[in-house]
C-alpha cells in the first residue's frame, strides 16, 4: 500500500467531556474505495470519533488527514474539505419543508454553484440510484424512516463525496425498514465508495466491510479482516462482545 492509496489517515484522536474521556488516542487508516466498519457498545465514542473527523467535533489531540490535507489543521478550509466528506446521520437530518429532491440538489446549487437544472439532473440520478426518483416531490413526513434515511444517501451521493461517513444510519428505523438502507449501502460498498460505516449490524458488517475495528472505552481494542474478527478474535473483549451480541440477535444476526 502507498500514501497514494490512503484516503484517510486518523492520529492519535483525543476527546473529553466533562471529565470523561471519550477518545483516547484513536489511530488508524482507510485506503481508497474501502469499506471500514466501527463496532462496539454503545457510549464508547464511536459517533464522536466520526464528528472529529469532519471538524463537527474538534478532538482535543490529535490529527485526521483527508488526502494528505490535515482536516485539523487550523489553516484548513474546513468548509471546503466538508463538501469531499458525506455525512450520514442516525436522524436524517433532512429539511422538513424541502421535498426529497430539495433536499438532495441544495447542496449543489449553494455549496458547489451548481445551476438549477444541472442540479435537478444529479439529484434525480441520486435518487434514482436509491431507488426513490418516483418520491422525488415527497416531503419527508410523507416517506418511511427508510426512504427518508434513502433520501439523505442520495444527498450525500451526489455531492461526489471522497469519503462518506455513516452514523449508525440504522439505529431510528423499524427493524422492518432496515434493509432496504442496507441494501444500498451494500451496493454502494461494491461499486467501490470509500465508507467509514458505524453499525450494529453485525451481520452486515461481517458482509460488506473489508476491514472491522471494534472499540471500547474509548480505544481501539482490536481490528482485522470480517472472518478473522468474527470467527478467531484475538483479545477477551472482542469474544465477550460477539457472544454477547450472539446472544441478544441470535447467532444467525452474528455469523451472516
Amino acid at each position: 500500500m502507498t500514501i497514494k492509496d490512503i484516503i484517510l489517515k486518523v492520529e492519535d484522536i483525543h476527546k473529553t467531556y466533562n471529565g470523561l474521556k471519550v477518545l483516547r488516542g484513536i489511530s488508524f487508516e482507510l485506503k481508497r474505495r474501502e469499506t471500514k466498519v466501527i463496532i462496539g457498545p454503545s457510549g464508547t465514542g464511536k459517533s464522536t470519533l466520526l464528528r472529529c473527523i469532519n471538524q463537527l467535533t474538534l478532538p482535543d489531540r490529535g490529527r485526521v488527514w483527508l488526502d494528505r490535507i490535515e482536516v485539523t489543521d487550523a489553516k484548513t478550509n474546513i468548509n471546503k474539505v466538508r463538501s469531499s466528506i458525506g455525512f450520514v446521520f442516525q436522524n436524517f437530518n433532512l429539511i422538513t419543508h424541502l421535498t426529497a429532491l430539495d433536499n438532495v440538489r441544495l447542496g449543489l446549487m449553494k455549496v458547489k454553484g451548481m445551476k438549477k437544472q444541472k442540479a435537478t439532473e444529479v439529484a434525480m440520478e441520486e435518487l434514482g440510484r436509491v431507488g426513490l426518483a418516483d418520491k422525488a416531490e415527497n416531503y419527508p413526513a410523507e416517506l418511511s424512516g427508510g426512504q427518508q434515511q434513502r433520501v439523505s444517501i442520495a444527498r450525500a451521493l451526489a455531492m461526489n463525496p471522497k469519503l462518506i461517513l455513516f452514523d449508525e444510519p440504522t439505529s431510528a428505523l423499524d427493524p422492518e425498514l432496515i434493509g432496504e438502507v442496507l441494501e444500498v449501502m451494500i451496493e454502494l460498498a461494491k461499486s467501490g465508495m470509500t465508507m467509514l460505516i458505524v453499525t450494529h449490524e453485525i451481520g452486515f458488517a461481517r458482509a460488506v466491510a473489508d476491514e472491522i475495528i471494534f472499540m471500547e472505552h474509548g480505544v481501539i481494542v482490536e481490528q482485522g479482516p470480517p472472518n478473522q474478527l468474527f470467527t478467531a478474535p484475538k483479545h477477551k473483549r472482542t469474544k465477550e462482545f460477539l457472544h454477547k451480541i450472539t446472544q441478544l440477535y441470535g447467532e444467525e444476526e452474528a455469523k451472516n
